[in-house]
């Protein structure tokens, strides 16, 4: 049996990407996994993945540089074959464990260089300064590793286009893990409440937290809010607004939970702010509300749009625009029960032939096939 190790010390241990989707299923193909991460909540066993515990990291600086310099020797002391890393600032020591002869895929999952053009903790004068040579060290790094795993088809372009050998992952839904569960009406039938929307995932600014609840201010309807929150200041603002009092924040949940939420609503929110990383995103939320046969309200950015308007699966609008966001939600909240249930079978059948976990499983298990062989 080969060994593989995930690396990661910026994920929790059962980050969706990472544990539900990649490590699970490398599992089910016979491979001995080992998921190292950096939480404090100690080594388990799950799902035919070994978890690895490197302590709980005490801030950013520690973990980009104590809990990295964990990993290393960790890892280095193990008979792991392949070696997966998740977190960019894990780069030089894949760059170490090649030299070790160790084969190394990179997971990039988001456009770092991109990213860093719209970090709100990094001054805008010296983004420019801190892109420009970690996208070279990126570059120099992945050119020696055995594949790059890019979430998005334009990541792993990127990559190919340096002459780096690449394919894209991307994180769409497991078959069967939002849809019916355990014969739950469907959603927008009988456990949806009237006129409710939802938004799951990471609550910041550039995903347009205040936006959605000045438009929610604006429209005839109520919301359930889910996920961490970028800061306590950010939590305080939003409280503060008098669309709140029709909020229903229920913090982080777990995939049972999600799962619930998405049947307790009419309408998926995802109206991220158009900046460079997220144009050519495929955020991994707006399919998991199709999955759940859950009608999208998406920003206006020309991939979304074709996504949605091929698919039927919803429609999108000027993210930065409440009273068009509003306008949006009041309209497809307005629509007649036939028409929600041909949007709500649209997203079904779109998850089901294009958008499954399934065809991107069978393209990371051929390329560790590929890799492992003698």
């Amino acid at each position: 049996m080969v060994r593989i190790a995930h690396l990661t010390t910026a994920h929790p241990r059962f980050d969706v990407r990472i544990f539900h989707k990649e490590c699970r299923s490398l599992a089910n193909h016979g491979y001995q996994v080992d998921l190292y991460v950096a939480d404090g909540q100690g080594n388990a066993q799950r799902d035919g993945v070994s978890i690895i515990d490197m302590g709980r990291s005490s801030g950013r600086v520690n973990r980009m540089l104590g809990k990295t310099w964990a990993v290393w020797n960790a890892v280095r002391k193990t008979d792991a074959r392949i070696i997966h890393i998740h977190d960019p600032e894990l780069l030089p020591i894949a760059l170490a464990l090649r030299c070790m002869g160790r084969q190394v895929i990179y997971d990039a999952h988001e456009d770092v260089p991109r990213q860093i053009l719209s970090k709100p903790w990094i001054k805008p004068w010296i983004r420019h300064s801190i892109a420009w040579p970690f996208e070279r060290l990126e570059n120099f790094v992945a050119r020696r590793c055995a594949v790059v795993v890019g979430a998005t088809p334009h990541i792993a372009e990127r990559y190919a286009a340096q002459g780096i050998r690449s394919i894209d992952v991307n994180n769409y839904p497991i078959p069967g893990e939002l849809g019916d569960p355990g014969g739950m009406p469907d959603p927008g039938e009988d456990t949806a409440a009237p006129r409710t929307v939802c938004y799951i995932g990471g609550i910041t600014r550039m995903r347009g937290a205040v936006e959605m609840l000045q438009a929610l201010g604006k429209a005839n309807a109520r919301m359930i809010l889910a996920g961490p929150m970028e800061s306590d200041e950010l939590q305080a603002e939003l409280a503060a607004m008098p669309a709140w009092s029709r909020v229903d924040y229920r913090g982080v949940l777990d995939r049972a939970a999600i799962r619930a939420v998405l049947h307790e609503s009419q309408l998926g929110l995802v109206l991220l702010h158009p900046v460079p990383n997220y144009l050519d995103a495929l955020p991994v939320k707006m399919f998991e509300y199709m999955a759940a046969g859950l009608p999208v309200l998406a920003s206006d950015f020309p991939l979304w749009r074709g996504i949605l308007d091929a698919s039927g699966a919803g429609t999108c609008v000027d993210p930065l625009d409440t009273d068009r966001i509003a306008q949006a939600i009041d309209k497809m909240l307005d629509l007649p029960d036939a028409d929600r249930q041909r949007m709500r079978n649209a997203c079904r059948a779109a998850v089901r032939d294009s958008y499954s976990w399934k065809n991107e499983e069978a393209k990371l298990v051929s390329a560790y096939a590929a890799i492992a062989a003698p």
